[in-house]
């Protein structure tokens, strides 16, 4: 009997990352749909983000789908930053660390700015460096 009481916590723990893969491949599953009507789309276990021509559509990840969309146009931001703990570093240069990392993007309104969370600064430092040539591109469009 005291075998069997041993086993019991190894046995949860077994459910508990089987339910954890399907929950996961479902919210993967779900992003693939919702990313296919976008030039190019991101995944992490914190926010989706997807660009179709001058527009951005970001939101959490569900297994139904992602949750909280919200869009708006790379035309209305005024500047792209990389936030590492809260602070803005360089795209060229990022930390190799930090926990708390998103891409903030701020509009004319000063008050006025989107987060986008990621969970790797590789991944968010290229992402904005391909968004700032973007934005560059649209306001040289828009000059001319």
């Amino acid at each position: 009997m005291e075998r069997g009481l041993l086993w019991l916590p190894l046995l949860a723990a077994f459910f508990w990352l089987t339910w954890s893969g399907w929950n996961e491949f479902q919210k993967v599953e779900a992003y693939g749909q919702w990313a296919a009507q976008f030039e190019r789309a991101k995944y992490d276990i914190y926010a989706v983000l997807g660009q179709k021509n001058s527009d951005l559509t970001w939101g959490k990840p569900t297994r139904k789908g992602p949750i909280n969309l919200d869009t708006f146009s790379l035309k209305e931001v005024q500047a792209i930053r990389l936030l590492v703990d809260t602070q803005p570093v360089d795209l060229e240069k990022p930390p190799r660390g930090g926990r708390a990392i998103a891409l903030e993007f701020l509009f004319p309104e000063p008050t006025a700015s989107i987060q986008v969370p990621f969970t790797e600064i590789p991944l968010a430092a290229e992402w904005g460096k391909f968004l700032q040539q973007e934005l560059q591109r649209l306001r040289l469009e828009a000059a001319e």
